[in-house]
């Protein structure tokens, strides 16, 4: 299953969730406000910025900060996912 670090004051974040569910896509929803161990997870996965929206899929992370839908689904198609 998909993993998204979040915060709700973030537009790119909203973005991000609309597609996922535009796709069809179910994921699981972390915010870094409310749990600071996430906030370090998502500092170790962005070598030490506080990028979100973040995804982490099999191991694989990204970033999504400057939201695109285009950079969303080659990246989903990188890690095997179909949008």
């Amino acid at each position: 299953m998909l993993i998204l670090y979040s915060t709700p004051w973030c537009g790119d974040c909203k973005a991000l969730k609309q597609a996922l569910a535009t796709f069809n896509l179910p994921y699981r929803e972390i915010n870094i406000d409310q749990h600071p161990e996430a906030e370090q997870e998502v500092l170790t996965l962005n070598n030490g910025r506080r990028g979100v929206p973040t995804l982490v899929y099999a191991g694989q992370a990204a970033s999504f900060s400057g939201f695109s839908v285009a950079r969303l689904r080659a990246w989903l198609q990188a890690v095997g996912i179909q949008p």
